[in-house]
């Protein structure tokens, strides 16, 4: 797996998250749970990619 693509990935979850906190009153309501959810999900999965990128590391 390549580690640059998987840092990329993760900055950008994990940035869309944070805009999506800083920004919440901004969102209109109908948007905002389905957004969180994506959100949530997507950053779910960059952690699991750093945690398998680890695990990788020492195979």
């Amino acid at each position: 797996m390549d580690a640059e693509t998987t840092l990329i990935y993760a900055i950008a979850s994990f940035g869309l998250a944070a805009v999506l906190i800083w920004q919440r009153s901004a969102i209109p309501e109908r948007l905002r749970r389905g957004m969180a959810l994506v959100s949530l999900f997507l950053v779910a999965f960059a952690f699991f990619l750093i945690v398998y990128s680890f695990y990788s590391a020492g195979t």
